[in-house]
C-alpha cells in the first residue's frame, strides 16, 4: 500500500532502502534497486595535479576471501626449506625477473599489466578484522566484527557510491555473487555502508551466472504488469515526486528526480537486465572465463562496468556444504596443496587473466581499475593436516588497469615469506590509491548521517605503482614505508556500540 501522506514519516538519513522504495511506489513497479537518494557530501582533493588522478572510471574488486597463500600465487620462495616453499615451483612471467607460482600460468602471461604488492600487511590473523581493514581502509574498533554493525566503517565501494556515483549506470555499487559468509554462516563486518546509512549499502545480487537460464529476479517485472498498467504507475511516480520535493531536507534527496528517472529507465529500457543477460556473450568468451560460478561472476562484472556501474565487488563464492569444512574458500587449513592445485588457482588463473585480456581487447582496461586481494595470507609452515593457517604479517595482492604502472613488483617479503622485508604497505594506502585513481582524492571528506565531516582515508597513495616519484608528488617516500604525514584520522568517528 502506498502511503505518501503518512505524517509519522519524516525525511531522515536513517530511512532504509525498503522504506524509500515503498514511499516512491517503485516496489509497485517490480523494482528492487539501490536507494533513490543521494546525500550531500564534500570532497577536498589535494592531488588533482598528478597525472594519474581520476584515471579510473570504475573498479572491479576481486575478493579472494579466506586468504590466498602468497607462496602458491604471487610470491613463491624456491630457496626456502621444503616445509615452507611447498610442492610447487616458480615460473617466469612475460616480465623478466618477475616470477609467479607455476599454478598461475595464464596470469604469468599478462604480468606486464600487473603491479604486484608483496608486502601488504595487517599483522592480524582474524578473518573478520583483517578483512574489515582491507575492505574499508580502517582498523576495526567495534565490539564484534562477526556481525555487521551500524557503527562499522563503510566499505570502500560505499564511499565511492556516495562521493562519485555513476552518471550513466543503473546503480553505482554492485556486489555478487554472494555476501562474505564466515563459518558457521555469519555475515562479517566490512561489507556494508556502516554509519553512512543503509542507502549507501551495495546492491547485493545473490546469483549463479554459470547456470543455464540464469536470471536476476531483482529486474523481473511481475507477470501481471502489462504495458498499460506500467504507464499508469509512471503517472503515480510523478505524483509522488511532488511529495518528495515538498519534504526535501538538508539536500538529502536533492537528486531524487534524476535517480527516479534512472530507476524508471531500468524498468522500461532494460539497461540493468541487459547487463545481466550473460547469455548474450559468445560461448567462446564464456569459456574463456571458466565455466564455474566465480569465473562467470567475473565476466558479469565486466558487463556491469560496461553498463556504467562504478564499483563491482566480486566475492569468492562458497562451495556447497563447506560451512563445516576445514578448507572453505581460500581458507586452506587442510590439504593446502590439493586445494590450490585442483580447485582454487585454476579458477582464479583463468578468470583473472581472461578479465584483463577482455578489458584490454575492448579498450576498457585504461579506465578500469582491477584489484585482486584477500584479507591476509597463509603461514610459512604447514600444519599437521597439510594446511596453511591464517597469516596477516605479510601477503600479496595484484592491481591492474587505469593508472597502474604494470610489469612490476613493489615491496618484498623476507626469505621465508613471513614478514615484510621492504616496501611494506598498509590497507589504508591501498584505499588511498583507489580513491586517488577514481578522482576522489585520498584526503577527501564525506558527511555522516548527522552532517559531520569525516576524512575518508588516513593513508596516502602508493606512488611507485602509479609510476610517480615521491619527490615530485610528495605523496609517499620511496622506501615504501608509511610516510610521516599529517594525521588524516576522521574528524568524527562513530562511537562503539
Amino acid at each position: 500500500m502506498l502511503r505518501i501522506l503518512d505524517q509519522s514519516l519524516r525525511c531522515r538519513g536513517n530511512i532504509n532502502r525498503r522504506e524509500w522504495l515503498r514511499i516512491g511506489g517503485l516496489n509497485a513497479l517490480g523494482l528492487s534497486l539501490p536507494s533513490v537518494l543521494s546525500a550531500a557530501a564534500r570532497s577536498s582533493v589535494g592531488d588533482t595535479d598528478h597525472p594519474t588522478f581520476g584515471r579510473a572510471k570504475n573498479v572491479i574488486y576481486l575478493y579472494m576471501g579466506g586468504g590466498a597463500p602468497q607462496y602458491e600465487t604471487f610470491d613463491p620462495k624456491p630457496n626456502a626449506p621444503t616445509d615452507i616453499r611447498g610442492s610447487f615451483k616458480p615460473i617466469h612471467t612475460n616480465v623478466p625477473g618477475m616470477d609467479f607460482c607455476e599454478l598461475l600460468p595464464r596470469t604469468a602471461r599478462v604480468a606486464d599489466k600487473l603491479a604486484v604488492l608483496r608486502a601488504l600487511s595487517t599483522n592480524d590473523n582474524t578473518h573478520s578484522t583483517s578483512g574489515y581493514w582491507v575492505l574499508t581502509g580502517f582498523k576495526y574498533t567495534g565490539t564484534n566484527a562477526r556481525e555487521i554493525q551500524p557503527t562499522d566503517w563503510p566499505h570502500i565501494g560505499s564511499v565511492i557510491q556516495m562521493l562519485k556515483p555513476s552518471e550513466t549506470g543503473p546503480f553505482s555499487f554492485a556486489w555478487l555473487p554472494e555476501p562474505i559468509i564466515a563459518n558457521p554462516g555469519v555475515r562479517i563486518s566490512g561489507q556494508s555502508a556502516g554509519f553512512l546509512g543503509r542507502r549507501w549499502d551495495p546492491q547485493f545480487f545473490t546469483c549463479d551466472p554459470h547456470r543455464e537460464n540464469f536470471v536476476v529476479k531483482e529486474f523481473e517485472l511481475p507477470d501481471d504488469l502489462p504495458t498499460l498498467r506500467l504507464s499508469s504507475r509512471t503517472s503515480l511516480l510523478n505524483q509522488v515526486d511532488g511529495y518528495f520535493r515538498a519534504n526535501e531536507q538538508s539536500g538529502q534527496i536533492s537528486e531524487y528526480n534524476r535517480l527516479k528517472q534512472e530507476a524508471l529507465g531500468i524498468l522500461t529500457t532494460g539497461k540493468a537486465r541487459k547487463a545481466f543477460a550473460i547469455e548474450e556473450e559468445s560461448v567462446k568468451n564464456r569459456q574463456r572465463y571458466g565455466n564455474g560460478k566465480w569465473g562467470q561472476s567475473v565476466l558479469l562484472a565486466r558487463r556491469l562496468i560496461e553498463a556504467g556501474v562504478r564499483f563491482v565487488h566480486v566475492n569468492w563464492p562458497r562451495e556447497p556444504g563447506d560451512l563445516s569444512s576445514s578448507f572453505p574458500t581460500w581458507d586452506t587449513h587442510a590439504q593446502n596443496d590439493r586445494r590450490v592445485k585442483d580447485v582454487l588457482c585454476p579458477q582464479f588463473d583463468v578468470g583473472f587473466s581472461a578479465l584483463l585480456e577482455d578489458l584490454d581487447d575492448r579498450g576498457l582496461l585504461d579506465e578500469t581499475l582491477v584489484v585482486a586481494a584477500g584479507e591476509f595470507g597463509r603461514t610459512p609452515k604447514f600444519n599437521a593436516r597439510g594446511g596453511r593457517d591464517h597469516w596477516g604479517p605479510v601477503f600479496s595482492i595484484a592491481l591492474a588497469g587505469a593508472g597502474i604502472s604494470g610489469g612490476q613488483v613493489y615491496g618484498a617479503s623476507d626469505a621465508k615469506g613471513a614478514y615484510p622485508h621492504d616496501g611494506r604497505v598498509l590497507p589504508q594506502e591501498l584505499a588511498a590509491t583507489i580513491f586517488h585513481l577514481l578522482g576522489i582524492g585520498h584526503n577527501a571528506t564525506m558527511l555522516d548521517r548527522s552532517n559531520r565531516p569525516i576524512h575518508i582515508c588516513n593513508g596516502r597513495p602508493i606512488c611507485p605503482i602509479l609510476g610517480l616519484t615521491p619527490s615530485v608528488t610528495k605523496l609517499r617516500p620511496a622506501t615504501g614505508e608509511v610516510a610521516s604525514i599529517p594525521d588524516f584520522r576522521p574528524i568524527y568517528e562513530p562511537k562503539k556500540s
